[in-house]
């Protein structure tokens, strides 16, 4: 029976690998062996207890002040060690992390299958996100299988000479997990989110981290954000403000002290996604926000300058605003007061999948190992 192993380190990657491991997991054709290099910690093991996920391999490689560097090399070195021990028939890496290249670059070195799921994407601007779209581009190339979300992913790799034999569109795992957890309805920690939940308050959800915003970019997010504040009291700003103290020093000073801005500490995926499904708008500097968002009829404001998800743009569900703070303001108000617009985009149909992504996975990676056939690709 073909071992596979799934590896990922960071809650973005775990929330869109959980559907696979289950999937893998659930099969009779494959011994699935989860591995998880901790690149993220607590927020990983949220959504491996949510998901019900019990990793076989931790390497634990989490360290203060670690640089992408440290993430690169611990996690080279300590997956060549396990691939010596474990002997994975295939490996599966999900996006752009570190964590992901480096488990693409160990399994190449070991002559190791390697599976990219959520492949294809790009900004065309390789420092813009940082480090993410080299990561992409890295992965492609010692890639044996890239698992598209989209047909513009695919049309993204066949632009740069990958075999279309190779590449299957699966949809976007994100959605299979999304709609899995947003009906489970799991109870807010924090008790102003409980009653706010309840309240039929309109919510502003933000969420910023991207390294390319932070320093005078995030501190305009934050006098954005403080206007907003100011100009509308009865929206209720609701911020799980992310760990890095770089993005909190930059974006909290303007908004303490406001009555109708609530900073948490990051969520557990389960109760993020509630959070979503209970906004009116989102705005964000994130990635997988621009698929989950629009799955639940919501506009979302992206503060970046470009994006590697352009099917939402294209749909309607996402409108880039960059982090001008006065570009900010206008396009938030635009939506809080002008039902057409506010139309326009939650209403627009979402691109990124039909919950069945993971079943295409697995599908595909029969295939390659040669213990099945796939199925329909994602239209």
């Amino acid at each position: 029976m073909p071992v596979v192993m799934p590896i990922y380190g960071t809650r973005p990657e775990a929330i869109k690998m959980a559907p696979i491991v289950a999937a893998l997991s659930a099969s009779s054709d494959f011994d699935c062996i989860v591995t998880v290099t901790g690149q993220h910690r607590e927020m990983l093991d949220q959504v491996n207890e949510l998901f019900g996920i019990v990793p076989d391999h931790d390497l634990d490689i989490l360290q203060p002040g670690q640089s992408l560097a440290d993430i690169l090399t611990r996690t080279i070195n300590g997956l060549d060690k396990l691939f010596a021990a474990a002997k994975p028939d295939a490996v599966v890496v999900q996006g752009d992390t570190t964590t992901s290249t480096a488990g693409a670059i160990a399994a190449f070195y070991r002559g190791i299958p390697v599976i990219h799921a959520e492949a294809g994407l790009r900004s065309h601007n390789l420092f813009s996100p940082f480090p993410e779209e080299a990561n992409r581009k890295i992965t492609t190339q010692v890639a044996s299988l890239h698992l598209a979300p989209t047909s513009t992913s695919k049309a993204n790799l066949l632009a740069e000479g990958v075999n279309p034999r190779d590449i299957v569109v699966t949809g976007n795992t994100v959605i299979d997990a999304l709609l899995t957890t947003v009906g489970k309805e799991v109870p807010f920690t924090d008790p102003q989110l409980e009653e706010l939940a309840g309240s039929g308050r309109r919510i502003l959800l933000v969420t910023t981290h991207r390294r390319e915003n932070q320093g005078n970019a995030m501190r305009g997010v934050g006098r954005a954000l403080a206007r907003i504040a100011d100009a509308e009291p009865e929206l209720m700003i609701v911020m799980p403000v992310h760990k890095n103290p770089v993005v909190r020093e930059a974006v909290l000073p303007a908004i303490e002290g406001k009555a109708n801005v609530l900073v948490t500490e990051p969520l557990a995926y389960g109760e993020f996604t509630r959070l979503i499904a209970r906004a009116h708008i989102v705005l964000t500097d994130s990635g997988g926000v621009q698929e989950e968002a629009p799955s639940l009829g919501k506009p979302v404001l992206v503060m970046r300058e470009n994006t590697e998800r352009p099917e939402a743009l294209a749909a309607g569900t996402v409108k880039l605003i960059g982090t001008d703070e006065e570009r900010i303001v206008t396009e938030v108000d635009s939506l809080l007061n002008d039902p057409v617009a506010y139309d326009a985009m939650a209403l627009a149909v979402n691109p990124y999948g039909d919950g069945k992504a993971a079943a295409r996975t697995v599908a595909a990676i029969a295939q390659l190992l040669g213990v099945g056939t796939r199925i329909s690709d994602f239209d």
